[in-house]
């Protein structure tokens, strides 16, 4: 009997859904160009052979209409990845709207680690350097573990080119190392600690828990903050925020721990200001992002008002 296109295609949108993301580099586009694969293999199924699993032949078109998506697309960036040079107190905050930067992506704590390896924010923005093309690679072998043969017939490539692509691609991305990236299951004392802190503006305490080597981002500032006394800096005098004037509710991104920052209006209320994600390393925490697109606070599943 043949299975009707719902019941065969709807097993994989989720993990679909991270896939065109890391292709992207944007939530907001990831979920248009799932709609488009699901468009178009729905239109096609009546002519679906079987000559390959649905999953791998839903991969096909979705790769494939990102591809198409990303021709002639400029890269999606955070800050850091600009190439610039950290911010200090001379140079003031300047938002840039012209940067399609690069978007956080909501990770279910109960994902496969597969999933929440591959969607790390220093992994896909990494990927976002790379030609769409050896990205699609990268991606089908290294992650789905698709065979040279299978990603080349995916990609309409020979195994050789497959074969010459996926090595540029380790050679660019080779410094990676995200394996050392703690769980946020296993920082929740170190979160904790963030949040009191964060929410007491208590600058001492939140620059203690950093590495030397921290990073603060936030996009679309493409202004960025390296060390823990210029990220104090700009704390103190360029963040809103006042002691107890912040409330923060947990979400994950990424795989990462991540908080929605809700900062006290003049009625009281306690409105969203941004989405951070937090990387730690070693009981430390090594990077902040800070996404100021208040869009994305639903997507998180994280409330109008705190």
């Amino acid at each position: 009997m043949t299975v009707d296109f719902e019941t065969a295609a709807d097993p994989f949108r989720r993990e679909l859904l991270a896939h065109c993301y890391r292709m992207l580099g944007s939530l907001h586009d990831a979920e248009d160009l799932v709609q488009e694969t699901y468009l178009r293999a729905w239109k096609a199924y009546g002519g679906f052979e079987g000559r390959s699993s649905v999953r791998t032949w839903l991969y096909r078109i979705a790769t494939n209409a990102c591809l198409t998506a990303l021709d002639g697309r400029a890269k999606r960036p955070l800050p850091f990845g600009l190439g610039t040079r950290s911010a200090t107190e001379d140079d003031p905050l300047s938002q840039d709207h012209e940067v399609p930067w690069l978007e956080p992506f909501p990770t279910d704590p109960a994902a496969i680690v597969a999933e929440r390896e591959s969607t790390r924010l220093a992994f896909v923005a990494a990927l976002q350097h790379l030609p769409p093309r050896q990205r699609a690679v990268l991606l089908l072998r290294d992650v789905l573990r698709l065979s040279a043969a299978e990603t080349a017939d995916e990609l309409d490539m020979t195994v050789a080119a497959v074969n010459s692509a996926l090595q540029r691609a380790h050679a660019q991305l080779r410094d990676l190392t995200e394996d050392e990236v703690v769980e946020p299951a296993d920082a929740k004392p170190l979160l904790d600690r963030w949040v009191k802190a964060f929410e007491a503006k208590d600058i001492p305490a939140i620059i203690g828990m950093f590495a030397e080597d921290v990073v603060w981002e936030m996009p679309p500032f493409p202004q960025w903050y390296r060390g823990p006394e210029m990220v104090a800096w700009h704390l103190e005098h360029q963040c809103p925020a006042v002691p107890h004037g912040a409330r923060m509710i947990a979400a994950e991104a990424n795989g990462q721990p991540a908080h929605g920052l809700y900062l006290r209006a003049g009625d009281g209320v306690f409105r969203p200001f941004n989405l951070q994600v937090l990387e730690v390393r070693d009981d430390r925490i090594t990077r902040v992002s800070s996404f100021f697109d208040l869009s994305l606070f639903p997507r998180f599943g994280l409330p109008s008002t705190a």
